[in-house]
């Protein structure tokens, strides 16, 4: 067992003699199972006590960036904000920049900025563009770490990804609309806000291939390039409805939903079944209306603490951290909010 304290240090935490703590560190036998659990716990508090040291005068200053709608933007701000008060002792510290609409050159020259600033680490959900990941990889070098946040950015060198299985998540969105529908026949709408951005591609993914194995009487019709915007939404969706009589469901796995939902209002078409993305005040009153059916969420305060603390691992501030797992997908419904 490689310890970070010496033998004395960890006998004098559990009032224990060295030998005994010796003993225990080397799995020899002939050691009480209490004390082998006062031996763990007298490490454990040793553990704790360094990182508050460590934490003592430190400021973690992060940045957090985001090319999402309004309503996404603001369910993310209030994640960071309630994780970083999780993280105490260390004081951390965020600036954000939420943009519903930015070009590429314009996000590469706000990461570049923001990283000359020298922050702590920056936390980033934009579209997976060969030129933002470029600019990922150069801040990079250059010392502050990036991490991203729901949606990933896999060539490039950022230091973590913290979100769901996105392509799961497309598969259970199959997976309700099918049981959902039945033994009805008709299309199915999947909008994606970009193909750019590599989360909702892989959900995308996920739900085609589901859809094709299980509900193949129910082909799958896209609306894209819209990033969730409700009147350009609206504006698609009512041209797809003009062109395609058959659809009778939707998968919106890039919000958008109240443009969606005003397009068959327009059209005076019914929507039989309906799966959307992230429990925000929108699409809480949208299922509270029966507009919506379910929603697939994940919780943004776990994923915001996981990324803050890969960011304080990456400085060497804590001994671990789990941003490699992919957060908990969880469906609600009106039943369960």
């Amino acid at each position: 067992m490689p310890q970070r304290f010496t033998v004395k240090q960890i006998a004098a935490q559990a009032g224990i003699s060295t030998a005994t703590v010796d003993r225990v560190l080397n799995a020899r036998p002939g050691v009480h199972a209490q004390t082998r659990l006062r031996v763990e716990h007298a490490i454990s508090e040793l553990e704790r006590r360094a990182a508050a040291s460590l934490a003592i005068g430190w400021n973690l200053y992060v940045d957090v960036i985001m090319h999402s709608p309004r309503r996404f933007t603001s369910l993310v701000q209030a994640a960071v904000e309630r994780a970083m008060a999780d993280l105490d002792p260390f004081r951390v510290s965020a600036r954000f920049h939420l943009h519903e609409d930015i070009a590429p050159a314009k996000l590469v020259k706000l990461i570049e900025a923001r990283a000359a600033d020298r922050p702590g680490g920056i936390i980033l959900k934009a579209s997976d563009e060969p030129e933002i990941a470029e600019a990922v990889n150069r801040v990079t070098m250059s010392g502050v770490p990036v991490v991203t946040l729901v949606t990933d950015l896999p060539r490039s060198q950022r230091l973590a990804y913290v979100g769901m299985d996105n392509r799961a998540a497309g598969r259970t969105a199959a997976f309700l609309l099918g049981r959902l529908l039945g033994e009805r026949k008709g299309a199915v709408i999947a909008h994606l806000g970009s193909h750019n951005f590599q989360g909702e591609e892989e959900r995308e993914i996920g739900f085609r291939a589901l859809m094709r194995e299980r509900f193949p009487k129910l082909p799958v019709v896209e609306v894209s390039g819209t990033f969730g915007l409700d009147r350009e939404t609206r504006r698609q969706v009512a041209q797809c409805l003009k062109e395609r009589r058959d659809i009778i469901a939707v998968y919106s796995m890039g919000g958008g939903n109240r443009g969606i939902l005003q397009a068959f209002d327009d059209a005076a078409r019914p929507v039989l079944a309906y799966i959307g993305h992230d429990l925000d005040d929108e699409n809480r009153a949208l299922l509270q209306q029966g507009r919506i059916d379910a929603i697939i969420d994940h919780d943004l305060v776990a994923d915001a603490r996981d990324a803050l603390r890969a960011i304080l691992f990456h400085h060497r501030r804590i001994e671990s951290h789990h941003s490699n797992q992919p957060s908990r997908a969880m469906v609600v419904t009106p039943y369960n909010l």
